[in-house]
């Protein structure tokens, strides 16, 4: 194995330090602005929350699904409730539907990819359970599927979005519209929207949130 090392020279250096610096400042920068601009949107994010509780309480569980980063959030946030998230308190039924690889390769390839959700919602899917789709665009056609089917089953339904909506937005009995199309930016936001959500779900039946 042949090792070859490369030099740059202390100015080089300095300027390419300068240069990645700026980057970095600029996306936090860019990441703070989004964050602000949500504190438009509480509303429906108090609503989403509400809902959450509400068919917790009624023996009903969550449903999440999306896609690559989306679906990395879907599993993130039904970890915090079926884990825990600020206190050591019973399990949460929440269940992403995007782990199941024979599951997903079944249904793509008996049925088709803008079914694998769908299909899912429809096993496992009950009146009143609460199902989130989470799509940065709004036009992904598995998602969009997802929450379709999550409808003609009496569920709760959720998007996820961008600042459009696209799609999701008419499926959905509530949307979270992050208000950007910068896709890193609305799914830094979308975390940030799971993670307050799943707090204010465990303090209301767990700890001191009087809902």
């Amino acid at each position: 194995m042949v090792t070859i090392r490369t030099s740059l020279s202390t100015e080089t250096h300095v300027e390419s330090v300068i240069q990645l610096e700026a980057v970095i400042s600029q996306r936090i920068a860019e990441s703070i602005e989004v964050h602000q601009l949500l504190l438009q949107h509480t509303e429906v994010c108090a609503e989403v929350a509400e809902s959450i509780i509400g068919a917790f309480r009624t023996g009903n569980k969550v449903l999440l699904f999306g896609n690559g980063g989306s679906a990395a959030d879907a599993q993130h946030i039904a970890a915090e409730l079926v884990g825990r998230f600020y206190m050591d308190r019973p399990a949460l039924p929440a269940q992403a539907l995007t782990v199941n690889a024979s599951t997903l390769t079944a249904i793509g390839n008996d049925y088709t990819y803008a079914q694998i959700f769908s299909r899912q919602i429809e096993a496992f899917g009950v009146a009143g359970d609460v199902a989130i789709g989470i799509s940065t665009s709004g036009n992904s056609q598995n998602v969009v599927e997802g929450l379709r089917a999550a409808n003609r089953k009496g569920m709760v339904t959720v998007g996820f979005t961008g600042e459009h909506g696209g799609q999701l937005k008419s499926e959905a009995d509530y949307c979270i519209c992050v208000p950007t199309g910068d896709t890193p930016r609305i799914q830094e936001a979308h975390i940030l929207i799971g993670h307050i959500v799943c707090e204010l779900v465990e303090r209301a039946i767990f700890g001191s949130l009087a809902l």
